[in-house]
């Protein structure tokens, strides 16, 4: 029987904390039991702590997760939740996901200053943006437009923007509708056109893979579809080596039985890209998530990558 209270670890930005909290709202419900046994553990990563340089300068996405898995690998804290899109597809020895919460709306938003729409956008309008992926599918759509590496918690993006810093931003309309800013939106992409990140708008939870307490508690509010399509975006990010250097759009959705991907990999000028669609047996995602990333790999060719790598 557990007396101590689960110890939840997450990063301390508003969108972070809400979903959190939205992990232990759902185990308390799944469980029957009190806020009493879950304690949200606040922590700064450095991915927060340093703000001015793009990612992929700084050590990737995992500078978003170090400081949580440490403590996760030292016993000092019982679980973390994430957000799927920030988590390297390589993880530290002993960890794992354990368990997707249900996947919000995976598309990107757009939040226009200077106009609505990004295709209406005045020529040489400034965007900021975080994710080399946004900054690649701009290039390609809106050559004309410049590009600037933009960080920051939602709200402080926003801030900037109002500041007039720039002249739009994009963000995962998931995120938005988490904190309840939808108001701010302009324009929500299409993803045909604008495809987005593997993982992007599904929570999860990493833990420890000998603690089986946590696994059975974990247990009852993964979403088995969410689990199948990550899992199957994270194989084709893994299939491509894919990193903050790397602008790469994924996402899967399960029909019954199917599971059908669709994904891009672009050069970071936005005008070279190559596009692949998969499908198979949803009891098997990852097998296909790797198929799709080793096809687009192969109609790339080795140039594709080190022309500008």
């Amino acid at each position: 029987m557990q007396t101590k209270p689960f110890r939840i670890g997450t990063r301390g930005s508003p969108l972070a904390l809400a979903q959190a909290f939205e992990t232990r709202d759902r185990l308390m419900a799944a469980h029957g039991l009190g806020d009493e046994m879950f304690e949200i553990v606040v922590m700064s990563t450095a991915g927060d702590r340093i703000t001015d340089r793009a990612l992929a300068e700084i050590g990737g996405k995992g500078l978003f997760t170090q400081e949580l898995e440490d403590k996760l690998l030292s016993g000092e804290l019982d679980f973390a939740v994430h957000s799927s899109k920030d988590m390297p597809t390589r993880l530290p020895e002993g960890l794992f996901l354990s368990a997707y919460l249900p996947r919000e709306d995976a598309r990107d938003a757009f939040i226009g200053r200077a106009g609505p729409r990004l295709l209406e956008l005045p020529e040489g309008s400034v965007i900021g943006s975080a994710s080399l992926r946004r900054q690649a599918l701009i290039r390609r759509l809106r050559p004309d437009l410049q590009v600037i590496v933009y960080r920051g918690a939602v709200e402080t993006r926003l801030r900037k923007l109002d500041e007039g810093q720039v002249d739009g931003t994009l963000l995962a309309l998931a995120g938005l509708k988490r904190i309840g800013r939808t108001d701010v939106v302009t324009e929500i992409l299409d993803p045909q056109e604008f495809p987005p990140a593997p993982a992007q708008g599904a929570i999860c939870i990493e833990s420890r893979k000998d603690d089986l307490r946590v696994a059975a508690l974990v247990e009852a509010i993964n979403d088995i579809p969410t689990f199948e399509a990550v899992t199957c975006e994270r194989a084709f990010l893994s299939a491509l080596d894919g990193s903050c250097r790397t602008p790469i759009a994924g996402f899967a959705q399960t029909d019954g039985q199917t599971i059908r991907f669709s994904g891009m990999i672009l050069t970071p000028d936005g005008t070279w890209h190559h596009r692949v669609e998969r499908e198979g047996p949803a009891s098997d995602p990852e097998a296909i998530g790797r198929a799709a990333g080793d096809a687009v790999r192969a109609a790339a060719g080795p140039e594709f990558f080190t022309s500008w790598s």
